[in-house]
Order: structure tokens, then sequence, then C-alpha cells
């Protein structure tokens, strides 16, 4: 199972003032795990941890795939925001969706972050033509291929802001419309953007 590393499980048990300890005997369920982290008890730090590491740093590798610079940040960062947060979970909820949720919302939150600091809006102002019917299809070949190897290896070649706007796009199923709200620009500066991308994603496909 992949997990971050020890020193970054050090550093997280750091927050609240312990030593990571590995958890043994049987996995305590989600309410019981979640009092005991409350409570600093140090196994229970190091269970919460082993148990939802592995799970959260494959959601934060499939988001920023081919780009896995900050993937480890990510997990961090999403560790110390549920921690911080562990007081508000419910025990209705399932504890793995529940801090999914929040790995989430950091994923979001690194494509606005990339997109915003980008220079690519003034370019290509102008609306690219497109051949009728070729963007529905398009659309179809990205959704049910994305996660493929050659799609994959397409991505990976295309330049980082058109990466990050079809990984936000296609594989977090946001609209223009919330896209551009999340990065303050219009949905017609987003939808310019996608169609770029598109268009590079569909001739380097054709190439492939």
């Amino acid at each position: 199972m992949v997990s971050i590393s020890s020193s970054q499980a050090l550093e997280l048990a750091v927050f609240f003032g312990q030593a990571t300890v590995r958890a043994s005997g049987s996995r305590m369920d989600d309410a019981e795990l979640v009092r005991a982290v409350l409570k600093r008890d140090r196994k229970a730090t190091a269970e919460f941890v082993q148990l939802f590491s592995g799970r959260v740093y494959s959601y934060v590798r499939s988001r920023l795939a081919p780009r896995f610079e900050q993937v480890d940040d990510l997990v961090h960062e999403t560790f110390l925001a549920a921690w911080q947060r562990l007081g508000s979970f419910r025990a209705e909820a399932e504890l793995e969706g529940w801090i999914l949720g929040i790995a989430r919302h950091k994923v979001e939150d690194h494509y606005r972050d990339r997109l915003s600091r980008m220079e690519i809006w003034e370019e290509g102002t102008a609306e690219l033509p497109v051949a009728a019917g070729s963007e529905p299809e398009i659309d179809v070949e990205l959704d049910r291929r994305l996660l493929a190897a050659r799609a994959s290896a397409v991505i990976a070649a295309l330049p980082e802001h058109y990466a990050t706007i079809l990984l936000w796009r296609y594989w977090e199923q946001k609209n223009s419309r919330d896209i551009g709200m999340l990065i303050g620009k219009s949905e017609k500066a987003v939808e310019r953007l996608l169609a770029r991308a598109r268009a590079h994603f569909k001739e380097r496909w054709s190439h492939e």
C-alpha cells in the first residue's frame, strides 16, 4: 500500500505533541478512533495515519497526474486540515469519505492556485473554429478514456494549464461556470481555455 513517508507521519503526530507509534490489535470503529485522536492518544494517532494515508495519497496522486511534485505536500495538508477539523466530524458519516472530501478541496485549491497564477487568460480571445459534431465527440472521448494509459500520456504532454483545466473539468466534474467563479474568471474565458485544451488534446491524440 502506498503511504506517506515515516518522516511526514512523524510531523503529523508532532502536531499533537506526540511521537508516532504504530497501532496494534483490532481496528477501532470511526467514532471511537476520532474520540481517541482528540484525546491525543498516540496509538490512535498512528492508526489514523496508517488507515487513511494510502487512500488519500492515491486519490491526490490520481488528480495531479501526470505532475506529481505537489502530491506529498497536499497529502500532508489534508491530514493537518483533518485533524484541525476533527472535532466537527459526525459519527453518522464515514471517516474515510470525510477525509477524502478534505483531500478533494485541497486538490481544487491546487487547481485554482495554478490556473489563477498562469499568464494564459489573454491568449486566443477569438473563438476557435470547431467542426460540427467534433466537440461532443472529444468530450465523450475524454470522459471515457482519461484514465487509460494512452490518454494519460497525451495529458502528460500538454502544457500545464491545459492539463490542469482538463483534469478539473473531467476528473472532478466541475463545470465552466464553477471553475470561473473559483479562479475569478468569466465562464466564457474558461470555455475558451477548455476549447484550446480540447484542440491540443485532439491533435496529440490523433498523432499518438
